[in-house]
């Protein structure tokens, strides 16, 4: 049941900007969440994670639908973190799932071809378990550590990374403490591209940011 990915799909996946209302809300300077995925996709970012841990489905629903017209205007790809249901529901292009989520077989066989479907491991064999359910590509981390609950603070590394690359035939993405200066190295392991959190929500200018976080495959 192993469903194809989209051709441009690895190209997508080269940046995946994870959302975090909380960060940007954070600063100083009154932006928006919606402004700072506009400014990000403009910049150059193929994918978007929408990521509202303990918010309503309803509430994610809403922030989804916000920001599909800015990520779809863009060219870009809008991923829900963790709801299929929702995903489908708003017409979002796909949704990221980790080992506490729905199944991926699951959700193959409830949404057929109809979303783009991402899944969170570090190891070897869960990925071409992954893989054979019907995944699409694979986030791994946290390559250098991090305090998201979603790949949690122990830093897999750079080998561990790469043992994952080489044991599937889908593209695979780092997460967990990549900044500028370390995506390279993470792209150094055959994976497809890199993805953050803070290093875009946080960064004074948006777009300086995507662009260096991308810039080594121009």
């Amino acid at each position: 049941m192993t469903r194809p990915a989209a051709p441009d799909l690895s190209a997508a996946l080269a940046l995946i900007v994870i959302t975090d209302a909380a960060m940007v809300a954070a600063r100083s300077d009154g932006r928006s969440l919606v402004e700072v995925v506009t400014r990000a996709c403009a910049a150059g970012a193929g994918c978007v994670q929408l990521r509202m841990k303990g918010a309503s489905a309803r509430a994610q629903a809403e922030a989804a639908r916000d920001l599909l017209p800015v990520v779809h205007t863009h060219g870009a790809l809008l991923f829900v973190n963790d709801r299929a249901d929702v995903a489908a529901a708003v017409g979002a292009d796909g949704v990221h799932v980790g080992p506490d989520d729905l199944p991926v077989a699951g959700i193959r066989r409830a949404f057929g071809t109809q979303l783009l479907i991402g899944y969170s491991t570090d190891d070897p064999e869960k990925a071409r378990a992954a893989e054979a359910a019907g995944a699409d590509y694979l986030g791994c981390g946290a390559v250098y550590g991090t305090t998201s609950k979603d790949v949690g603070d122990e830093a897999i590394g750079l080998d561990r990374l790469g043992t994952v690359v080489e044991a599937v035939h889908l593209p695979v993405v780092g997460i967990g403490g990549i900044t500028p200066d370390r995506a390279p190295a993470v792209r150094g392991t055959g994976a497809a591209g890199v993805a953050v959190i803070g290093a875009v929500m946080t960064a004074d200018t948006v777009e300086s940011a995507v662009r260096a976080l991308i810039s080594e495959r121009n």
